[in-house]
């Protein structure tokens, strides 16, 4: 079973549409980036899902029933982009409270308070807590009750490095005990190794949805060849550059070449089958090139007054 399934949705604000014929499906056990400009329809869909809006028209399920029903409600687990407490309150305190409105065992608190780094703190006012530790607290709130499905809104955002590794740690760690997740992110490249797919929406449209892998063919968006210590760089640049390749090299024996979809064998073959190379760098399409590509696309092919 999906943890949760869109089809065909259209919303809309008055005359104002804001999802056009989505499609978008979650895997048991599977973390999906969502990603896109604001106002592209993220936040919308994940009211959907939270049972906050019904759809104008298609169906939303999630975890096999309704968005709204109590017992679907309780399984979900949400941290939005900006989280509000009451300032007087202690985070222990806080936490407390968010548990029993969602009927979740007392004992989780200091555990969560521990598991995301606020057992030391967690006697002093919220007001006194900086912008990470209220995302922290936040998050620990959205994990309470051992949630199967947990939606992310920018859950990195005023977090140090550290504090943002250990968030991703706990992603990969929730993954693996079949907890689905999906995570809205504008940090691209810190996200990009902890996703299973991306979903990109632009304007109200789903723009690609995929692993990296077949996005990456599908965009045909090509892999920069960087070998340095290369004898007769410049040689090599003008062999690749007649073959319709795009080249260029350095006097210091440095060479690039953009290698295009079924090329990145046979240029590295041929690089490292007769040249002299001290080293090789192969820098794929990242995430973030995906992105601009799509969204890049979808402003060439948007319709009138969407752009």
């Amino acid at each position: 079973m999906n943890a949760v399934e869109i089809q065909r949705v259209q919303q809309r604000y008055g005359s104002m549409q804001v999802l056009h014929d989505l499609d978008l499906t979650l895997g048991e056990g599977e973390v999906l980036g969502l990603f896109g400009h604001n106002g592209a329809g993220k936040t919308t869909t994940m009211k959907l899902i939270l049972g906050l809006l019904s759809a104008s028209e298609g169906s939303v399920r999630v975890l096999g029933g309704a968005p709204g029903d109590a017992q679907v409600r309780r399984l979900l687990g949400y941290l939005p982009e900006n989280v509000t407490f009451y300032p007087q309150l202690s985070g222990r305190e806080t936490l407390s409270h968010f548990a029993r409105l969602k009927g979740a065992e007392q004992r989780q608190v200091d555990q969560l308070l521990e598991q995301v780094g606020l057992a030391g703190a967690a006697r002093r006012r919220v007001k006194t807590y900086s912008k990470g530790m209220r995302q922290r607290l936040g998050l620990a709130q959205a994990l309470l009750g051992t949630p199967r499905l947990l939606l992310l809104d920018e859950p990195t955002v005023g977090l140090d490095p550290i504090a943002t590794q250990a968030l991703y740690q706990l992603i990969e760690q929730l993954r693996s005990q079949g907890t689905s997740i999906i995570l809205c992110s504008h940090v691209l490249p810190g996200v990009e190794r902890y996703i299973d797919r991306a979903a990109i929406l632009a304007n109200g449209r789903l723009q690609a949805v995929g692993d990296l892998p077949s996005l990456r063919a599908a965009a045909g968006l090509p892999t920069l060849i960087r070998a340095s210590g290369l004898s007769q760089a410049q040689h090599w640049q003008a062999r690749f550059s007649e073959a319709g390749h795009s080249a260029s090299s350095s006097a210091e024996g440095l060479l690039e070449v953009a290698a295009h979809n079924g090329h990145k064998l046979g240029l590295l073959r041929q690089l490292l089958g007769e040249g002299q190379v001290a080293d090789v760098e192969i820098q794929q399409p990242s995430l973030e090139d995906l992105y601009c590509y799509y969204m890049q696309r979808a402003e060439s092919t948007a319709p009138a007054g969407e752009s």
